[in-house]
């Protein structure tokens, strides 16, 4: 396998050079800079024309062990209940039936904006706002359709059709308080009318019912309105709204609302905390209400209980004779009667406890586990009870009974006055430590430093990156050391300047006049004409041992600029004393004819087909001696097939005996199969590769194509190279020039 061969099937070296990485910053620095200051004006521009945004913030604590109500006392330490409520509460503070209640005592549900001249009027109107408080602006540049300080615009009441909730309405504003309202239409600019009103009075019309009980501004001056529904509206409030517990289990929760009015946001957070209080007291009062009615419900069983206990006892002692108790049963009796007494209250608190938990509950669970031990405790005593006489046995019984049943209902009134105390003094267990509180002087949105900051610093990462990405997509040769490894010399590099810049654009001409445009003519002295120099003198060695004086100049593909170099090269060679031939090989899309000055009629397809004579397809070039040029002619349908023809032939043997050089310029092997035709006639055959577009990878298979058709190529011209501040790109030429100069 050839060298150039193997340098197609050998993938790219992966290893990363930081030298290059920071030429390439380098090379790319007023790219970087531009991107990085727009982004950096832009930022400014974010930074003090958009709306400020104010955060109110407000604290509210809960308490970590709830207010025992009266009768749970014993199950709420048994439990141990004194865990932070907070998530619960966030919860809470967070729900539609609170940010509602808010949202309807200020209207949140009808959103109002007044129209705003485009970009600055928003900064125009702030400005007057905050140095005129409470005035109307003046119209501007006699534009009464927008706002430019101190407009108002209140609507307490709002109803529309369904159709309508959601979308932009338009009110314009009338003279003497009046107004209307109109649709959004495609068919008309301002809308469908919907309703006309004044200030004050409700206005009904196609289904829409409004009352603006304010309004300031110009006739004319219009505001955008849109009624949204109560849902909608709640859902964007919740993702506004943030609640948050300061601390673990500290239950201290902070609350805050971010708004462009800071009084709205004040008053809203306020109604929320407040809302938030009495839904808790309410909660907590309702809580003491069930408990009332449960132990109210159990006093008149509880009261006969104790009737039949007494009336049992008293005939007991009747029929016995006056039996007293011993001492020994006294102290089983009020052992028993204690534990009896602890069971009968567990066991009311057991009801009331099954209305809130499932048996599976920890604290029903708990619940039952300390009646269990209650009552095994009461199983020990009756055992001792057994052994008493059988009188002892009655007669303990039976005051026992009357003991525990006077016991719980002395409890249980106690208890009812207890909760009706509760209930009508129940503060709950949340309040309000800090009120919403907003400090107008510093906005939360837009933060001004972090914005220019950032801003500044996303331009110049997107500048980087951009920079790094089209160095990554463009595998483009930019070294011809890269060249010379697939076994293919440089003859020469020739750098771009702003001359050449001017002149052509990746090889195709922009100054189809007529004129001529040569580069070694217009600028003799620039640092590309002295590279095609050198190129001549490269080429005068190179040329010792050719079959004959032709020099094609082709190329890989398109825009790799042969054209240019064919042209100058040329002009140069025959600057140099010889008498040179230039001829436009490319009859397809040939553009020599614009670089030399003239037509491209009356060329070489036009003298190969036999159309005219040598002597009128030749041309002596302006302003430089010794150069002659034959253009492409008209375009033929078969340029190959004219190429392959024994004419063509014919004529380079007469010409190359009447010239010194001919050079032939050629259309991109790549692309069509011309160029390995008019190269197997040529004594020495150039390759012209351009900086940053050509890839290694395309100029050997360009190669390979020539080796395949039987042309040898001689070397590689590298041309329109840039400076680079790594790698191969201090040639000399510009800083001799620069010094000499």
């Amino acid at each position: 396998m050839s060298q150039v061969a193997s340098a197609v099937a050998t993938p790219h070296d992966d290893e990363i050079d930081f030298a290059a990485l920071v030429g390439t910053l380098i090379d790319n620095k007023w790219l970087i800079a531009t991107i990085t200051g727009v982004l950096l004006v832009l930022s400014v521009a974010y930074a003090f024309l958009a709306t400020p945004i104010y955060e109110a913030d407000g604290l509210v604590q809960v308490e970590q062990k709830v207010p025992d109500l009266p009768g749970l006392s014993a199950l709420t330490e048994t439990l141990g209940a004194s865990s932070s409520q907070a998530t619960t509460e966030i919860a809470l503070i967070t729900s539609r039936t609170n940010i509602g209640g808010a949202m309807s005592a200020y209207n949140m549900a009808i959103s109002v904006g007044p129209h705003r001249f485009p970009l600055i009027g928003k900064y125009l109107a702030r400005g007057y706002a905050g140095d005129h408080p409470g005035a109307l602006a003046d119209i501007r540049w006699g534009m009464n359709s927008y706002g430019w300080g101190g407009e108002r615009l209140s609507i307490p009441q709002l109803d529309v059709p369904d159709g309508i909730l959601g979308q932009t309405m338009l009110l314009v504003v009338g003279d003497g308080g009046s107004y209307s309202l109109y649709a959004p239409s495609l068919f008309f600019p301002t809308g469908t009318l919907l309703v006309k009103g004044r200030v004050g009075e409700v206005a009904k019309g196609n289904g829409v019912t409004i009352l603006v009980d304010q309004l300031v501004a110009h006739p004319g001056m219009r505001f955008d309105v849109v009624r949204n529904t109560d849902l909608a509206t709640i859902n964007l409030l919740q993702t506004q709204i943030t609640a948050t517990e300061q601390g673990t289990d500290s239950g201290i929760i902070a609350i805050t609302y971010d708004d462009a009015d800071p009084a709205r946001a004040q008053g809203f957070m306020n109604k929320l905390m407040q809302l938030y209080v009495k839904q808790n007291v309410d909660h907590n009062a309702e809580e003491a209400a069930k408990s009332l009615t449960f132990v109210k419900e159990q006093i008149p069983g509880v009261k006969k209980q104790l009737d039949d206990a007494t009336a049992a006892l008293n005939r007991y002692q009747q029929s016995a004779g006056s039996v007293d108790i011993t001492m020994q049963t006294k102290g089983l009796l009020d052992q028993e009667v204690a534990i009896e007494t602890s069971i009968q209250q567990l066991r009311q608190q057991q009801a009331e406890i099954a209305n809130k938990y499932t048996p599976e509950h920890p604290a029903y669970r708990a619940l039952m586990q300390q009646i269990g031990q209650l009552q095994a405790q009461k199983a020990a005593i009756e055992k001792q009870v057994g052994k008493l006489p059988d009188t002892q046995q009655e007669l303990l019984r039976l005051t026992r009974d009357v003991t525990v049943s006077n016991t719980t209902y002395t409890s249980l009134l106690g208890q009812a006055q207890q909760l009706d105390i509760a209930r009508a003094g129940t503060v709950g267990n949340v309040r309000i430590i800090d009120n919403a509180s907003v400090d107008i002087m510093n906005p939360v949105k837009p933060k001004k430093a972090l914005v220019i900051i950032g801003g500044t610093f996303l331009g110049g990462f997107l500048s980087v990156a951009w920079v790094f990405l089209v160095q990554i997509l463009r595998k483009g040769v930019e070294d011809p050391a890269e060249i010379e490894k697939i076994g293919l010399p440089v003859y020469a590099s020739i750098p771009v300047s702003a001359k050449e810049k001017s002149i052509t654009v990746h090889g195709r001409d922009r100054h189809a006049d007529g004129k001529q445009h040569l580069l070694v003519v217009s600028a003799p002295e620039d640092v590309a004409t002295e590279a095609l120099r050198s190129l001549r003198t490269s080429l005068h060695f190179a040329r010792l041992e050719a079959k004959n004086n032709i020099l094609m100049i082709s190329g890989p593909s398109p825009n790799a600029g042969k054209t240019f170099v064919a042209t100058n090269l040329a002009a140069a060679v025959a600057q140099g004393g010889q008498k040179v031939l230039l001829i436009d090989g490319d009859m397809r899309l040939g553009t020599m004819h614009d670089v030399i000055g003239g037509k491209s009629e009356g060329g070489l397809s036009e003298l190969i087909a036999g159309q005219i004579e040598l002597a009128q397809a030749l041309r002596q070039v302006a302003n430089v001696d010794n150069l002659f040029f034959i253009a492409r002619g008209k375009v033929p349908p078969n340029p190959s097939e004219l190429l392959m023809h024994p004419r063509f032939s014919a004529l380079l043997e007469k010409l190359k005996a009447s010239f010194d050089m001919v050079i032939i310029d050629t259309p991109p092997i790549l692309a069509v199969t011309d160029a390995a035709i008019i190269g197997s006639h040529a004594g020495t055959s150039m390759m012209v590769a351009r900086f940053g577009l050509n890839q290694v990878r395309e100029i050997a298979l360009a190669v390979q194509r020539f080796e395949h058709n039987g042309v040898e190529i001689k070397g590689a011209i590298f041309n329109a190279v840039e400076r680079r501040h790594t790698g191969y790109a201090s040639y000399g030429y510009y800083d001799y020039y620069k010094t000499s100069r």
